[in-house]
């Protein structure tokens, strides 16, 4: 079992990648998207077996390490500790309900569609295991490059726009970090096999002086800032959500916007303290300001697809300042964050999917009334938006607790002011509650029906796992507990 043990993470990232392949070799819709759905399940099922070895001090940190530039100090070195199994995880779980959940939509083309979807995951899984810091900047580009095809291919009547502006903001964060991965690589000291190691156990030995921190810190952040996104490098989010197929939206802001808050962990916190000391309060107020922002703006939106995206950007903003304030609660609310967070925006998403397949609009001013035509579908809808408003049993409540009991931690006028986010947050999720789906039908909304088998199959899944997490994710701070405690006591 333990040399089985030690693959799980080559599986788990070649599965998804070998039935891309395999999409674009079909020509038959059907057959792509069995396979899409086939392959997805397999990852999930990979995803869990992984999870009965977390624990396990044997096989504590499952890794995978293979020759690969040896002569510039770079092995393809993947593996699992605590919130890589979180995180990959929620993007093994992720796609199944993606697929399951737009099965009935049509593509042009769906063979390059799924293909190009599966190729994403395979970015997404390798960011969260990658322990090289080459194999980590390979991953996080590869990750970008088919969404890009996505949403530019199979996007909204402004895609071309919308998806120019997203690849310039990500590639010119990606552009700065790989200067930044550059530089610390050569700060590592030299090997007999090579002159640097690009190695993460390299970079964590390294003890950079306080002048290198101050300006390398930048460099990281504005790339990972740009990616979560946080104020003032979110103005591509809204726009990319607008016009992204549903199905690409729900990666991007259900699991792509995960790669920036564990980037943040994984590759800021360790490695840059002192200036970590120096630019806190400048960061958390960004968020902090970030997070009122995006909430007013929700509040004035009329289509549903940008008041989620700006909701997204307001409990990203929680995050980046929870994080930053280096406390162990605050960090472990953020861990548990991040899959709640995933979990709930994906469901919304589907919400949104499922009425705009059947009415043709985004709206919320054309809609009202859905709940005396699709009962089932107001009832999840009604479960994910409390959740989303973080109410009390619901898997959102614990995670922003945790995170505001480390704001109030580090400065109680940061949680004071950040605070003010829940009340706008239940202001506008509601009120879109209440006018689409409450009230008199109309000419639109009079021949809806309600959601069909596989519809009703992955929002109950979705609403058990809010249900599941709210009451009990004593799991999830088990998995976690050692990166907690490593990443709070790094960046004091």
């Amino acid at each position: 079992m333990q040399t089985l043990g030690l693959r799980f993470p080559e599986i788990l990232l070649w599965s998804p990648l070998i039935a891309g392949l395999l999409c674009f070799i079909l020509r038959n819709d059907k057959q792509s998207r069995n396979v899409a759905l086939g392959s997805s399940l397999i990852t999930l099922a990979i995803s869990i077996a992984t999870l009965f070895y977390a624990n396990d001090k044997q096989l504590s940190g499952l890794k995978d390490s293979y020759v690969w530039l040896p002569y510039i100090g770079s092995s393809f070195s993947i593996g699992l500790d605590g919130m890589g199994h979180l995180l990959t995880f929620l993007t093994a779980l992720s796609f199944p309900i993606i697929f399951i959940a737009t099965s009935k939509t049509e593509y042009k083309n769906a063979s390059s569609f799924y293909g190009l979807m599966l190729l994403s995951q395979t970015g997404l899984l390798g960011v969260f295991m990658a322990m090289d810091a080459l194999v980590f900047y390979f991953f996080w580009e590869l990750a970008l490059i088919p969404v890009y095809f996505l949403s530019s291919r199979w996007g909204g009547e402004r895609r071309i726009q919308a998806t120019f502006k997203f690849f310039v903001y990500t590639f010119a964060g990606s552009l700065l970090m790989l200067v930044g991965i550059i530089y610390i690589y050569l700060q590592t000291p030299a090997t007999q096999a090579a002159m640097h190691s690009f190695s993460i156990n390299a970079f964590y030995s390294l003890h950079l002086s306080f002048q290198q921190q101050y300006w390398l810190f930048w460099l990281f952040f504005v790339a990972f800032a740009i990616k979560m996104p946080v104020f003032p490098f979110h103005t591509w989010q809204p726009d990319a959500y607008e016009q992204a197929p549903t199905a690409v939206t729900m990666v991007m802001s259900g699991i792509m916007v995960k790669m920036g808050v564990f980037a943040l962990l994984r590759w800021l916190v360790p490695y840059f303290p002192e200036a970590m000391d120096k630019y806190r309060s400048i960061i958390i107020w960004l968020s902090v300001i970030g997070m009122l922002y995006a909430s007013l703006i929700a509040m004035k939106q009329d289509d549903i697809k940008r008041l989620v995206a700006y909701s997204s950007i307001a409990h990203i903003g929680l995050m980046c300042a929870a994080i930053f304030t280096s406390t162990a609660n605050g960090v472990q609310g953020v861990m548990i964050q991040m899959f709640s967070h995933g979990i709930n925006i994906i469901g919304m998403w589907i919400v949104v999917e499922l009425l705009e397949r059947q009415t043709g609009v985004r709206k919320i001013s054309q809609l009202g009334g859905v709940a005396h035509k699709a009962p089932v579908l107001t009832i999840m809808l009604v479960v994910i938006a409390f959740a989303n408003i973080a109410l009390p049993l619901t898997n959102a409540f614990i995670g922003e607790f945790m995170m505001f009991n480390g704001l109030s931690q580090a400065n109680i006028w940061y949680a004071a002011v950040a605070g003010i986010s829940i009340i706008l947050g239940a202001v506008y999720t509601l009120n879109m509650v209440q006018k689409v789906f409450y009230g008199e039908t109309n000419t639109l909304t009079a021949t809806i029906k309600d959601i069909n088998w596989n519809e009703k199959l992955v929002l109950a899944v979705v609403v058990i796992i809010i249900f599941i997490v709210g009451v009990y994710p004593q799991p999830i701070f088990d998995l976690t507990k050692e990166a907690v405690t490593l990443f709070a006591t790094k960046g004091k």
